[in-house]
């Protein structure tokens, strides 16, 4: 086992009125432990892949409804979840490209052939680039309100120079080990969490506790963050609006229209694209639809996959 790797076992969520699912299975890539959970065994191949800070967890409310159909694999990316977190360096770069890597090798090694790529916030882009960089591996793509990676360096030209100049500065702070530490472990509770995921969420039910460890538990590993202020300086990289030009297979977007991190209204642009097909807004959800509203999500999924492969 790659000593990056979390020692903790990986949870295993459940939601009432569905039957535990079995435990996570890892994966070795790169020498590196990667964390994955799958189910059905009839149907197309669905990968599913989680946004920042989350993991296949985030998906529990999916995989047994997908499942009935589909032969569904949901994946932690390096550095999240229950998979290894390795330090960036020469080795290791936390970008769209190495995910795309590690879930285009994941298809060829584990589920053994194309599949349809389901992703949520950066797990959007992260899909977007296999799509792009392993066209022969992609049969569709799902994004769930994708993240603008609206602090991207090219988009700090289009905000005011005040908050530009605010997420410059706080990127340089939190390369400042004993400052990040600090920042990482007061963001790393509960409570904070909580807070967090009540901004993200219209559905503040959905806030659960189980929700919170999904998400907190990960933190605790050696090199979370590390991964963290990896990823949070990562301003350059691809934005959406580059890849989409270049995607070849059928695409459709989800978007919660309460999402207050990505505007519905800059998602509608994304979807003007001419590779997406459809573009769906959800009513009354934020950013996270796939856990947030899952009896709404599911059936579109479910739909748009039968048609996509024939079934």
């Amino acid at each position: 086992m790659n000593p990056s790797a979390s020692t903790a076992s990986p949870l295993n969520p459940n939601i009432s009125g569905v039957s535990p699912l079995p435990q996570p299975k890892t994966w070795i890539w790169r020498g590196w432990d990667i964390c994955y959970q799958t189910l059905g065994d009839i149907g197309p191949n669905v990968v599913l892949v989680h946004g920042f800070g989350a993991s296949w967890g985030h998906w529990r409310k999916n995989i047994p409804t997908l499942a009935a159909t589909c032969r569904v694999y949901a994946i932690d990316l390096l550095g999240f979840g229950g998979s290894a977190k390795p330090t960036p360096g020469p080795e290791i770069a936390y970008t769209f490209d190495t995910w795309a890597a590690q879930i285009a090798d994941f298809c060829q090694e584990v589920v053994g052939g194309p599949a349809v790529l389901v992703g949520n916030s950066i797990g959007c882009v992260a899909i977007m680039q296999v799509a792009v960089t392993y066209p022969n591996l992609v049969l569709g793509l799902a994004s769930l309100n994708c993240s603008l990676r609206l602090l991207h360096e090219r988009k700090r030209s289009q905000i005011p120079w005040y908050r530009s100049i605010g997420a410059d500065i706080a990127q340089k702070v939190l390369n400042v080990k004993a400052i990040s530490r600090i920042f990482f472990h007061q963001l790393a509770t509960p409570a904070t969490v909580r807070k967090i995921l009540l901004q993200a969420y219209h559905r503040q039910e959905a806030v659960t506790d189980e929700l919170i460890e999904i998400i907190l538990k990960p933190a605790a590993d050696a090199g979370a963050l590390d991964v963290f202020v990896a990823f949070t300086s990562y301003s350059r990289g691809p934005l959406p609006e580059d890849l989409l030009p270049l995607i070849t297979c059928p695409t459709i977007m989800l978007w919660g229209e309460e999402d207050p991190w990505e505007p519905l209204a800059l998602g509608r642009q994304l979807g003007e694209f001419a590779t997406v097909q459809k573009f769906i807004a959800l009513p009354g959800v934020g950013h996270c639809p796939q856990d947030e509203a899952p009896e709404l999500v599911n059936p579109i999924l479910q739909d748009w996959i039968g048609q996509l492969v024939g079934v």
